[in-house]
């Protein structure tokens, strides 16, 4: 069995979260971290944590590609861990933005507004004691590593993980995460990234209701595709699919600080 480290319950794909959860464990997933990216998915991910206590774990996120969310935005997310901190297992997801870069006119303005952010946003999971999911693709990873050890945040995951091959070794050696989706089946850069991490510092995850190509082209995206990310980890690493799929959720609950079901 195992776990889905980051699923974006709030999603209306999943409105009924029971039957979602029940899709899940024919397919090997028996829980699930639900990320939410502003105030409003931040509640409906506390709903969804309140529907399955024992199977839903919430996380409350401020999304750095979200380049329309304010400082008032930011402000009810505050307010929302101040009030659920001992609900919730996670801050995230948060980080810096690197899609949304991409063409704009006011770039640089936008990197240095979400620098800021992102450090008023591990000076609180610093102060609850809070892991970190963070989105920081490709040349944004560096970054965020330095800001995390900068503040001390001792539980990490960089989640879909993507990075040059050095940053991905900084990041292991600092004793944070680095999580793969569905994309490790089907490219080879996620393939190669599994391959050189040691399983004891990966995760997997769905991102879902992402859409994903190759053998899943088509299909609905769910915390169900969880299951064969793990299988996929273990034929990269040679070992009993049983055995993989007990470090992983070894590594999930660990940095969750999950119970065992």
């Amino acid at each position: 069995m195992i776990i889905d480290s980051h699923c974006h319950l709030h999603d209306p794909a999943f409105v009924d979260v029971r039957e979602t959860l029940r899709t899940a464990m024919a397919y090997d997933v028996w829980g699930i971290v639900a990320v939410g990216c502003d105030p409003e998915t931040n509640a409906r991910t506390l709903a969804a944590a309140a529907a399955a206590p024992k199977a839903v774990w919430a996380a409350l996120g401020f999304h750095p590609e979200r380049s329309e969310l304010s400082e008032e935005d930011l402000d009810r997310v505050e307010d929302q861990l101040r009030e659920h901190h001992p609900r919730i297992v996670a801050l995230g997801e948060i980080g810096l933005p690197w899609y949304s870069l991409d063409g704009a006119d006011d770039a640089a303005d936008r990197m240095a507004r979400s620098r800021d952010r992102l450090h008023r946003l591990l000076r609180l999971a610093t102060r609850w004691d809070l892991p970190v999911t963070l989105h920081a693709p490709h040349g944004a990873a560096a970054e965020a590593l330095a800001a995390l050890k900068r503040h001390a945040v001792d539980r990490a995951v960089f989640h879909w993980h993507k990075a040059p091959d050095d940053v991905t070794r900084a990041i292991v050696d600092a004793g944070y995460f680095v999580s793969a989706t569905p994309e490790v089946v089907y490219r080879e850069r996620d393939r190669a990234m599994v391959s050189a991490v040691p399983l004891e510092s990966l995760l997997v995850e769905t991102d879902a209701p992402w859409p994903y190509r190759g053998e899943f082209e088509g299909m609905a995206s769910g915390p169900w595709l969880a299951g064969r990310v793990a299988e996929e980890v273990a034929k990269i690493k040679q070992l009993p699919v049983d055995d993989v799929m007990f470090q992983l959720s070894t590594n999930t609950c660990r940095l969750f600080e999950l119970m065992w079901a």
